[in-house]
């Protein structure tokens, strides 16, 4: 892929907060460039913190969907070696009744948060070790905009969680092969690839390809391996700790 030119950034026309959603899905470059020549953040970091928030919590304003969030936290914690007895289990039960709102709450408090830890990094490595010239504003609007994926992630996952009474992802590698031994390191694995991740990755490759005026490619397949061996190292800790069922 060609770098993006200096030129080019420069003469982005500004966007508005609807264009620069919708651009980000279906023209991510020509968005990005927008967001580099214009970086405001404010309005897209509210809209889709809200929207993920509102995802999330809206299954668990049923019973099923309560139901499934308790399931899903005791296997993650049964995962990582912790045995759930019946009087933690109880109390689990009795706190699901808030559940919707304080992981409303939560993420809205927390999303911004990692948000400006991850701009941090991608500062001290593209500006510090790489000699990047961006500001720390234009990278935080870019991961602010490639943020959008996850939002739209939730259009697709929360009316189908909706629907199945089930917190479980639907749209990770795990899915497509139930025949696997639940618990087992290949389950685990394929289970931490999400196919919105992966989107999101390649967004943000291309984010900041643009504004440090580098080419995707390679900049995509690092962040890639940086996920496979995040991945990697957290199923083999599961498979570990949880062992197979």
């Amino acid at each position: 892929m060609t770098n993006t030119t200096p030129g080019s950034v420069a003469a982005a026309a500004p966007k508005s907060l609807l264009a620069r959603f919708v651009g980000i899905i279906t023209s991510p470059r020509e968005t990005f460039q927008s967001v580099v020549a214009h970086p405001r953040w404010l309005g897209m970091l509210l809209l889709t913190t809200v929207i993920a928030a509102v995802g999330t919590a809206a299954p668990m304003m049923t019973e099923a969907g309560r139901q499934a969030a308790l399931d899903r936290q005791v296997k993650q914690m049964e995962s990582f070696g912790f045995q759930v007895n019946e009087e933690m289990y109880a109390r689990m039960q009795q706190g699901m009744g808030r559940a919707p709102y304080t992981t409303a709450i939560s993420i809205l408090l927390i999303s911004p948060i990692i948000a400006v830890i991850i701009a941090g990094i991608f500062f001290l490595v593209f500006n510090a070790a790489l000699g990047g010239d961006a500001t720390f504003r234009q990278l935080f609007s870019v991961i602010v905009h490639a943020g959008v994926i996850s939002a739209a992630a939730q259009f697709f996952i929360a009316p189908l969680n909706l629907i199945r009474g089930s917190m479980e992802s639907a749209t990770n590698l795990g899915v497509l092969l139930p025949m696997l031994e639940e618990g087992s390191f290949l389950a685990r694995l394929l289970g931490m690839v999400d196919l919105f991740v992966l989107w999101w990755v390649l967004v943000l490759a291309i984010g900041l390809g643009v504004l440090y005026r580098r080419r995707t490619q390679p900049i995509a397949f690092s962040l890639l391996g940086v996920y496979a061996v995040i991945a990697i190292c957290v199923a083999a800790i599961m498979s570990r700790l949880g062992g197979t069922h």
